[in-house]
């Protein structure tokens, strides 16, 4: 039927008649797609099939022609240091031994051990840093030569029970953080045996609490004390922003964790046994809590540690300010009036923040109380409080005393030079090895 023709009726057809042709016309198109999605699923799959008897071919052939193949490495991931560091191995390995290949991550990290540089008999321990929970830091120095050109350096000791695997995790840590001006570096390490042993940069000061301790008189005295508190504040800062640039948790951020080499322009982070590197987490929530041998800084912790089992890069915000509070108020320790581990953890997980210490500045302050902010996900993070610190000094920077700064830096000068002479004549004196 024609799409002009009239019914028998006379009356015109033209609009039943237009409904079938678009019917038609979109059947037509529907068929017409299918067959075109035919014709490339047929090829697409004739393709296939020749590819498999490719492959097919090509086992046979490998049969009977031997093709040397590349190593097998482990599976476990290495610190993006480590892989450009160290050498790789003979390209060429006959396949018979592919089996003696596959080492586990234990024995490729004692493979990195395989001849130390050093001993414990070749260490001389010239002055006590610090005692903690896992180590020993000393201040000390080779008996013959240098460790990587430097005479002096710090050294960490681990104490009995200490786990090997514990160690590498923290040497691992420390080497994918290298090259950062607030972080305390590494430089060489002993695992083959016990005490294990890791040398790290020297520095002049010790740990940062013991340096506000011991000169407390003489800063309390400083009209330039709150600046030079938030220039140590912000070299701190900017160590924790490159933790977090590097995916590591540190875990164990507090004052006695903080180094000086030259106040406050030189402070370092240190201490990375509690330190977790989330590359290499299935999951944020670190496995460690579930080990309830493991012992953690309470007075350090936030609530959503004690309440979720939870700690974060916000949990090292929370630390940070604590940090500050210890700063503002000389080495206290924090919540000074608890005495007992039950009680500290009640009084956090219910809210208890520690007082404004006196005669802190606003602006530090400010911050203080944005690092210890509920729930942990209005903390600034980092490089916010990067930003906040380098505004404040940028602020300060139109008030500084030269003549006070330049007497400062002579008075560094001078106690280095001591250090230096105190160091020289040492070596006499302290002759009996590690």
């Amino acid at each position: 039927m024609s799409c002009n023709e009239t019914n028998g009726n006379g009356s015109s057809g033209q609009p039943l008649d237009l409904l079938t042709c678009i019917l038609i016309g979109a059947l037509s198109f529907t068929i017409l797609v299918l067959i075109l999605l035919g014709i490339l699923s047929l090829r697409k799959y004739r393709s296939l099939v020749q590819t498999i008897r490719d492959l097919q071919r090509s086992k046979l052939l490998s049969g009977t022609v031997p093709h040397p193949e590349a190593p097998i490495m482990p599976v476990r991931p290495v610190p993006a240091s480590v892989e450009e560091e160290e050498d790789a191995p003979p390209p060429q390995i006959p396949l018979q031994q592919s089996s003696t290949v596959r080492l586990s991550s234990r024995r490729l990290w004692k493979s990195l051990q395989q001849g130390p540089r050093f001993t414990k008999s070749d260490l001389n321990l010239l002055q006590l840093i610090k005692a903690g929970k896992e180590g020993v830091f000393y201040q000390a120095r080779m008996t013959r030569g240098t460790c990587k050109g430097h005479s002096l350096f710090t050294c960490k000791i681990s104490k009995e029970g200490v786990r090997s695997k514990h160690v590498d995790t923290e040497i691992s840590i420390m080497r994918k953080l290298v090259h950062h001006k607030n972080i305390l570096q590494l430089l060489d390490w002993n695992t083959t045996e016990e005490p294990y042993i890791l040398i790290m940069e020297y520095v002049s000061y010790g740990t940062l609490r013991t340096f506000l301790q011991t000169n407390r008189v003489h800063l309390s005295a400083d009209p330039e004390l709150q600046s030079l508190l938030t220039i140590a504040s912000y070299h701190i800062a900017l160590a924790l922003q490159h933790l977090r640039s590097k995916m590591i948790v540190h875990c164990d951020l507090a004052l006695r964790n903080i180094m000086v080499n030259k106040f406050p322009w030189e402070v370092k982070v240190a201490e990375f046994g509690l330190a977790r590197d989330l590359t290499r987490m299935r999951s944020r929530r670190s496995s460690r809590w579930r080990n309830p041998r493991q012992r953690v800084p309470l007075r350090w912790y936030p609530p959503e540690y004690f309440k979720n089992n939870y700690y974060s890069f916000k949990g090292d915000v929370w630390a940070f300010g604590i940090v500050l509070w210890e700063m503002q108020t000389f080495g206290t320790l924090p919540y000074p009036n608890l005495e007992t581990s039950e009680s500290v953890v009640y009084h956090i997980c219910i809210g208890h923040k520690n007082t404004n210490p006196e005669g802190c500045r606003p602006e530090i302050l400010h911050i203080i109380q944005d690092c210890w902010l509920e729930p942990y996900t209005l903390r600034p993070s980092f490089t916010d409080i990067v930003g906040m610190l380098e505004t404040i000094i940028e602020t300060d920077a139109d008030y500084v005393d030269v003549e006070s700064s330049q007497l400062l830096v002579k008075d560094e000068a001078e106690y280095h030079e001591a250090q230096r002479l105190l160091a020289a004549g040492s070596t006499s004196e302290n002759t009996h090895p590690v």
